[in-house]
C-alpha cells in the first residue's frame, strides 16, 4: 500500500486531533484519544509523565515549581519489523501541545479545522506546528510496515510528547529516562521545515531584566529618574552586541540569515501611573545561541555588555539591575550531516523529486536537542512552513503532508534496511553481537 492510500484516514485523524485545545497543560484528553487511536491501528503503546525533580536537575530547566508535569502524559506507538532485535530503532517524533490562539485575530475558530482551496489547505491551530505531522508519522509507519515489515528488521516508534513549546518536557523526560524496553538509534523530528532536512538548531537564553528608577510627579518629571531612559540605553547596547555577534559568530549552515543569532525583548512592563515617572521596569529577553556555543557563554557576553552600561551610569552603579534566567533554556544542537538517518531522508527526498536536500540550520530550537544530547542522532524534517507556526490562521498545504509522508516511508525503509547501522550502546554493529558500553 502506498502512503496516499491513507489520505482520507489521515484527514479524519488530523481533523479530530486538531479539535482538542492542547495549549500547555491541557494535553491529556488529546493524548488519551491518541493512545486509543494508535492501539486501534495496531501499535503497541507506551505512556510516560516527566518527573519534575529530575527535570529540575537538568541545567536547561528551572526549579520544579516553575513548570507542571503532572497529568501531562506523552504517548508513543511501536511497530516491529521482522526480527526487531536484529535491526535498529527509528523514532518519529512530534508534539501535541500548541501555543495559545487569539481568536480575535483569526478568521475562523482556531480549534475547528477549516478546509479551503478545494480541500487542499487546512487551517487550525496546530495544523503546521505540529499535530498534522504526528498523524503523518503514524500513517507513514503503518505504510512502511505494510510494505516492508517482513523484509527488514527493527522498530519504528511514533512518539507524541507534551510541553515542547515550554522547552521539551516530554522529550527531555524520554531522553533522560528511556520509557521503552529497547534502545533508540536515531530520530526524525517532524517539525515544519518546508520539506528540507535540518541538522542544526539554535539555542536560546531566556533572561529577565529588572530596573529601578525614582518616581516623581509628571509636573516635575526632572526630579525623577525615568527607568525607560535606562532601559533604552541597555537595549541599544544589546542590539549592538547582537549585530557584532552576527558578524563574529559564523556557521556554514546559517549563511542565509542576515541576523542568525537574534535578540528579542518580548515583554516590557514599566511604571505604575500615567502621571508618574516610571520607577520600575521588567523586561523578558530571548538571546540566540549558535550551534557550537553554550548558553553560559552567550549569557556571559550579554552580562558583560550590561555591566558596561552600568559602569558608565552613576544611577545604575548605585542601583544595579537584576538580570536573571527564567523559564527553560534551550541548548543548541547539531549532528554530522553524514549520519545515516540524514542520508536516509535525503535519499527519500530525491526519490520523490525534492531537490533541496542540502542539510540546513534553523534559528529556532526544537526537541531534537534532547535526543542529540542523549547520543541519538536526530534530523528535523516535516511538512509546512515555520512562517505559519504560531501565526493567526495557521495553514498547511495538504500536499506537503502527503509528500512528507511518502518521504518518511522511504526513509524508514532505507534506515532499517541499512546493514551498516550501529546500535546505540554498541549492542549490535553490522549484525555482530558485542558488549554494551
Amino acid at each position: 500500500m502506498q502512503f496516499r492510500a491513507f489520505d482520507d484516514d489521515l484527514r479524519r485523524f488530523t481533523e479530530e486531533f486538531l479539535r482538542f485545545d492542547t495549549t500547555d497543560g491541557n494535553e491529556k484528553p488529546a493524548q488519551e484519544w491518541l493512545e486509543s487511536r494508535l492501539d486501534d491501528l495496531g501499535f503497541e503503546t507506551y505512556t510516560w509523565e516527566a518527573d519534575a525533580d529530575t527535570l529540575a536537575a537538568h541545567p536547561s530547566f528551572p526549579d520544579s515549581d516553575e513548570f507542571v508535569t503532572e497529568d501531562r502524559p506523552s504517548v508513543a506507538g511501536v511497530l516491529e519489523f521482522g526480527d526487531p532485535d536484529a535491526g535498529p530503532t527509528l523514532v518519529l517524533n512530534g508534539h501535541v501541545d500548541v501555543v495559545p490562539a487569539d481568536e480575535g485575530v483569526w478568521t475562523s475558530e482556531p480549534f475547528d479545522p477549516t478546509w479551503s482551496d478545494g480541500a487542499e489547505e487546512l487551517t487550525a491551530r496546530g495544523a503546521v506546528d505540529m499535530k498534522t505531522a504526528v498523524g503523518v508519522c503514524a500513517f507513514a509507519a503503518l505504510t512502511a510496515h505494510g510494505r516492508f515489515g517482513d523484509d527488514i528488521d527493527g522498530r519504528v516508534v511514533v512518539e507524541c510528547v507534551v510541553g515542547e513549546e515550554e522547552g521539551g518536557i516530554g522529550a527531555a523526560a524520554a531522553a533522560l529516562d528511556n520509557p521503552y524496553p529497547f534502545e533508540r538509534d536515531a530520530a526524525i523530528v517532524a517539525e515544519p521545515t518546508s520539506l528540507t532536512p535540518v541538522v542544526a538548531t539554535e539555542g536560546c537564553l531566556m533572561k529577565r531584566l529588572e530596573l529601578t528608577g525614582r518616581s516623581a510627579h509628571a509636573a516635575r518629571r526632572w526630579e525623577g529618574v525615568d527607568v525607560l531612559d535606562k532601559f533604552e540605553t541597555i537595549r541599544h547596547r544589546f542590539l549592538e552586541l547582537e549585530a557584532e555577534r552576527g558578524e563574529r559568530v559564523t556557521h556554514p549552515r546559517y549563511t542565509e540569515f542576515d541576523n542568525p543569532w537574534p535578540l528579542t525583548i518580548g515583554i516590557v512592563e514599566a511604571g505604575s501611573w500615567a502621571s508618574t515617572v516610571a520607577a520600575s521596569l521588567t523586561a523578558e529577553c530571548r538571546f540566540g545561541v549558535a550551534p557550537g556555543e553554550s548558553v553560559d557563554d552567550v549569557e556571559a557576553e550579554y552580562e558583560a555588555a550590561l555591566q558596561e552600561v552600568v559602569d558608565d551610569d552613576e544611577w545604575l552603579t548605585e542601583h544595579p539591575p537584576d538580570f536573571d534566567r527564567f523559564t527553560i533554556q534551550f541548548e543548541p544542537a547539531e549532528i554530522d550531516p553524514d549520519e545515516p538517518v540524514v542520508g536516509a531522508v535525503q535519499a527519500a527526498m530525491r526519490e520523490h523529486g525534492l531537490s533541496r536536500t542540502e542539510p540546513l540550520g534553523e534559528t529556532y530550537g526544537a526537541d531534537n536537542r534532547h535526543y542529540v544530547a542523549a547520543g541519538i542522532p536526530t534530523v528535523v524534517f516535516g511538512p509546512g512552513d515555520i512562517e505559519q507556526a504560531h501565526f493567526p490562521d495557521e495553514t498547511l498545504v495538504w500536499e506537503d503532508a502527503l509528500v512528507a509522508g511518502e518521504v518518511i516511508v522511504d526513509a524508514v525503509s532505507t534506515f532499517l534496511a541499512d546493514d551498516d547501522w550501529v546500535h546505540t550502546g554498541g549492542r549490535v554493529a553490522n549484525g555482530d553481537e558485542s558488549d554494551s558500553s
